[in-house]
């Protein structure tokens, strides 16, 4: 009996495999289960790691990650927050004074200790839906008129026309 072709065997023999890779489903393994193989294949030599289920190259990344998670630390995303009651203070000292900016506050909390960045206190009022200071304060004429009072009452009631008809 003549046997067959050497690449018919071969051919034959892929495709047996690929039959038996559709049949029997890939293992899933949980990172404890990686990590424990990583850790086995460091004791055991190379020359026995033909017994594990997955490649050198996979076992040698598994243990790269497990070696730099115990290595890292957790993040912290961005700065910390800023306590409720400076937030608080923030939002009272431009309400209470509207022509104030951000420089002008963050100053007057530096007066009370509180350090806080410019950008830090205009961030905040935005989020509560404050303006920058010029456009903060809505001036009616009402209000207008009532802080120049002053200054009207002094120009048209004390003023005085002299001999030569000249006004002081």
């Amino acid at each position: 009996m003549a046997t067959p072709p050497k690449s018919w065997r071969s051919s034959s023999s892929r495709h047996q495999l690929a039959v038996l890779r559709r049949q029997t489903p890939r293992p899933t393994l949980e990172p404890t289960d990686r990590a424990l193989l990583a850790a086995i294949s460091r004791i055991l030599p190379r020359s026995r790691w033909s017994c594990f289920l997955v490649r050198p190259e996979t076992l040698l990344r598994w243990h790269r990650r497990l070696v730099a998670g115990a290595w890292t630390y957790p993040h912290q995303p961005g700065r910390p927050p800023l306590d409720e009651d400076v937030q608080q203070l923030i939002i009272r000292l431009a309400r209470e004074n509207p022509r104030w900016g951000y420089q002008r506050i963050k100053g007057e909390l530096q007066r009370l200790g509180v350090q806080v960045s410019a950008t830090t206190v205009r961030t905040i009022l935005r989020r509560h839906g404050l303006d920058p200071a010029p456009r903060r304060a809505a001036t009616t004429w009402r209000a207008f008129l009532r802080q120049q009072a002053a200054g009207i009452m002094a120009c048209d009631c004390f003023t005085v026309d002299t001999v030569s008809l000249r006004r002081l």
